[in-house]
């Protein structure tokens, strides 16, 4: 029987995953391992158990946790502190981001080493670098921001996104920099002690039961909020609201999963993760959507931009879709409406998870 070793078990991405690869892998050992350190994680620790995932407290930091684990097929790396502005943001550590991201992701390598594990990294598309595209021209449309068709764009993007071509030049943040770190140590231990890698870079994650974080996830964060009356504001881009993300339900990451466990080691090793243009929104189409949904409130607006901000973020996952038959199968209403469902029904969920 085959078992898959999952860290960071009971975020929302490793949380969603281990209940969904349950469902599609019969027969497959599911265990995993959390500090819980984020809150609200304990909470998916027991749901968790409920369905017969075994869940051990562990750190990834920490050289000895992990040499307690038992022996996995394959470690699926879902384990990080996903912020973009974790370090500088004057309320976190660096040091602690370059520990949880890196020296964790070490620790799990030397694991698969000694195992003879697989290994399957969730990277980012914040591995892109920042200032090409924070220089891209954009225009506005439908209260969203679009590339500019009449201007070029840098290499490695066209309309359908950023693509695995795309420049992973410095300064791409503290954060970004540990996730390439990451995904350059695993390919080389891959390379070196002969074990499979796989990495994917995932845009947005998003569903029911996500951490609500303005930093992390903000389509949680503000459809909670909205539905709280919480303070909510626009940042940068001249306090309009229209820079865009795209948007993938967790759901549609795990038959990737499943192809890479079953592959050989032959292919492409890196591949993007999308829910790509068609599920792709802007922060004023989201207000726009919660508005409808549960009435009308005032977003205020702050001029001043954020460190590593940039206007327009879609991942072209054209690569795993060659590869892996990858094609989200959750659209964006569907998902913002699991998440509405969830924060009606959990009214505290933003004072369980966002502190």
């Amino acid at each position: 029987m085959k078992r898959i070793l999952i860290s960071g078990i009971c975020g929302f991405a490793g949380s969603t995953i281990a209940l969904r690869l349950r469902e599609m892998s019969a027969g497959t050992e599911i265990i995993g391992f959390d500090n819980f350190s984020r809150p609200g994680s304990e909470l998916n620790r027991l749901v968790l158990k409920r369905h017969g995932i075994v869940v051990r407290h562990a750190d990834a930091r920490s050289t000895t946790d992990v040499e307690a684990l038992p022996a996995a097929d394959w470690v699926i790396d879902a384990a990080a502190n996903p912020s973009v502005l974790a370090g500088v943001d004057g309320q976190t550590s660096s040091r602690q981001v370059v520990e949880h991201n890196l020296s964790g992701t070490i620790n799990l390598l030397e694991y698969c080493k000694t195992h003879r594990a697989g290994f399957i990294l969730l990277s980012t598309s914040r591995v892109y670098s920042i200032p090409p595209l924070a220089k891209l021209k954009v225009i506005s449309r439908d209260n969203a921001f679009i590339p500019d068709p009449e201007a070029g764009m840098p290499a490695g993007m066209t309309a359908a996104g950023v693509s695995e071509d795309f420049s992973t030049a410095p300064p791409i943040s503290i954060y970004g920099s540990t996730k390439l770190a990451s995904e350059l140590l695993a390919l080389e231990y891959g390379q070196s002690f002969q074990f499979p890698i796989w990495l994917n870079r995932c845009g947005v994650l998003a569903g029911a039961g996500q951490f609500g974080r303005p930093d992390q996830g903000i389509f949680s964060f503000w459809i909670n909020s909205w539905l709280r009356g919480k303070p909510l504001k626009y940042i940068g881009f001249d306090g309009s609201g229209h820079q865009v993300r795209d948007c993938l339900h967790p759901h549609d990451v795990v038959p990737v999963l499943l192809k890479q466990m079953a592959a050989g080691a032959d292919g492409p090793k890196i591949v993007n993760l999308s829910g790509g243009v068609k599920n792709s929104f802007s922060l004023a189409q989201l207000s726009a959507w919660c508005a409808a949904r549960f009435g009308p409130r005032e977003v205020k607006s702050e001029m001043a931009p954020r460190p590593y901000d940039i206007p327009w973020m879609v991942l072209d996952a054209s690569r795993a879709e060659r590869q892996w038959g990858f094609r989200p199968t959750m659209a964006l209403e569907a998902i913002l409406n699991e998440i509405a469902e969830h924060a009606q029904a959990h009214p505290d969920w933003l004072e369980i998870s966002a502190s």
